[in-house]
């Protein structure tokens, strides 16, 4: 593939006698990482590279510049870190002085497939492989778009530079910077490249409530052969990207969607960025086979024929895969459904007490959504020996710039308006806590989800969870309606009330935090402790 011939200037930015490489292919981002040393080609022919110090994010270390944008707005504390103009100034210079004279890539792009919406963005990067996986993320130009683009937000991204925490403002040595007024990203000090495309979400994340009245939502998204869409919320883990690759319907996006006051889900990406620890053709097919020619795999294990070992996980947990949308074969174009009429919050409940489905009511649903809930366990985190109740506000807290109650009063009246169904699907323990219990087997999830999106719960009798006031079937198409109740599959039901209550009173200590602000449907739909 030729080069782009566009000439292009990023003087504006401070960058100085760079070279400048813009709009290279993948193919060229590839053969360059590899030429350079920051990469190797495995057996599939996709890339692998090594982050380095960084595999994952650090939230610690994100940050939002307080101006007369964001102070008023932010929720700020420990997930927005707020950082002053003047410190944003000096060491924005530095960095670009640090950029100034080398070899530079350069990539314009966008986000939001919904035209509506569309955020153009140029990506300045140190590193030939992080243009590489903006290539596979954003949403990808014509050439014809790419004659007189004007950018709106850019991110600038310099792995190699290293802050002075004493002097620059920073925590430590890495930092990711959100400036609203400037409308760019500023990243240094490390190469995870989540970096990249969760600093943009987390912008879209502000501006799509604000100014736009859309509500953008960390999920993936398909839609069935009759046109409606499914919204799958959920932490790490939950079965998020595993539910939404179904073979009867078409994927619409992976992790970043918006939902407008037109009632049309659009996808902010152009791609997908999978874990793939554990990863097994079996099982997850769809990423298997995505990891070819054009792919970045981060932080994996190779054996000397360039063969991935998936199950290694000596570097990080977390090691991911990223790939351009159509690497999938079965996906809606362009990325956006309409007629929403399933939302599932995803939950591993490792405590084996939610039930595996449950129907949520307008306030409940905004509780369980302001709540983020699934459950650490054992082996996951040093220091992990039972299972943990984790919470993120809105499944997605470190990327939500404002009060998590703004998105779900957002997502609770957008359900009301569109005659949404909320189902809580709990993908974790059943029988018994992490330990004594089994993990909920996947084609009983499955056959769950597939009777809700098909209408058949619709008539199903509904008993209600004694404690979560949980609306839960008494029967479901392929699944044995012993599974169905979490009581029924514990030998000891006294046991199983005491841990109900123990899950029930951390739901309501971590909402604490949210009562001022919630109305009182919304703290209607907390268990009864």
């Amino acid at each position: 593939m030729m080069k782009f011939t566009k000439t292009i200037s990023i003087e504006q930015f401070g960058i100085k006698n760079a070279k400048i490489h813009y709009q290279f292919s993948p193919e060229q981002l590839h053969e360059e990482t590899i030429k350079r040393g920051e990469g190797v080609e495995v057996d599939s022919g996709a890339l692998a590279v090594n982050t380095g110090k960084f595999t994952g994010r650090s939230p610690k270390d994100r940050f939002i510049v307080k101006d007369e944008i964001t102070k008023d707005e932010v929720w700020w504390g420990d997930i927005n870190i707020p950082f002053e103009e003047e410190k944003f100034e000096r060491l924005y210079k530095k960095v670009t002085e640090y950029l100034s004279g080398k070899e530079i890539y350069v990539r314009d792009a966008y986000a939001c497939a919904d035209e509506n919406y569309r955020m153009n963005i140029r990506v300045i990067t140190e590193y030939p492989w992080s243009n590489m996986f903006v290539y596979n993320m954003f949403l990808r130009p014509e050439a014809e778009e790419l004659e007189n683009f004007e950018q709106e937000w850019s991110i600038i991204n310099a792995p190699g530079f290293k802050a002075n925490p004493e002097t620059d403002g920073t925590r430590q040595g890495n930092f990711a910077i959100i400036n609203f007024k400037k409308k760019m990203v500023l990243i240094g000090g490390t190469g995870y490249t989540g970096e990249i495309k969760k600093g943009i979400f987390s912008a879209l994340n502000f501006i799509l409530p604000k100014y736009h009245k859309t509500l953008p939502m960390h999920c993936s998204a398909n839609v069935g052969k009759g046109g409606d869409t499914a919204i799958f919320f959920g932490l790490s883990g939950t079965g998020k990207t595993t539910l939404s690759a179904d073979p009867d319907r078409k994927l619409i996006g992976d992790d970043e969607h918006g939902w407008t006051p037109e009632n049309t889900i659009f996808n902010f990406e152009g791609g997908c960025y999978a874990k793939v620890i554990n990863l097994s053709e079996e099982n997850e097919p769809d990423i298997y086979h995505a990891i070819r020619p054009g792919a970045i795999l981060e932080n994996v294990i190779l054996d000397k024929n360039g063969k991935v070992n998936f199950e290694n996980a000596s570097i990080t947990q977390n090691t991911r895969v990223s790939y351009p949308i159509d690497h999938i074969d079965n996906i809606q174009k362009p990325s956006v459904g309409e007629n929403p009429k399933n939302i599932f919050f995803l939950t591993a409940d490792a405590f084996g007490v939610l039930p595996p489905i449950s129907k949520l009511s307008p306030g409940q649903a905004a509780y369980h959504f302001i709540s983020g809930y699934t459950a650490k366990v054992a082996g996951t985190e040093a220091g992990i020996d039972e299972p943990v109740p984790s919470f993120s506000a809105c499944f997605g807290a470190p990327f939500m710039p404002l009060h998590p109650t703004l998105y779900a009063e957002m997502l609770r009246k957008k359900m009301k308006d569109a005659n949404v169904n909320v189902w809580l699907v709990n993908t974790g323990w059943t029988g018994g806590p992490y330990g004594t219990g089994s993990r909920m087997k996947l084609k009983y999830t499955r056959a769950m989800i597939s009777a809700a999106l098909e209408g058949k719960l619709e008539n199903a009798e509904f008993e209600t969870h004694k404690i979560f006031g949980l609306q839960m079937p008494e029967t479901c198409e392929n699944v044995p309606s012993e599974v169905l109740n979490p009581r029924e599959t514990w030998q000891d039901k006294e046991y199983y009330d005491r841990k109900a209550k123990e899950l029930a009173s951390s739901f309501k200590n971590n909402f604490r935090q949210f009562e001022d602000y919630a109305n009182q449907e919304i703290i209607k739909g907390a268990p009864v402790v």
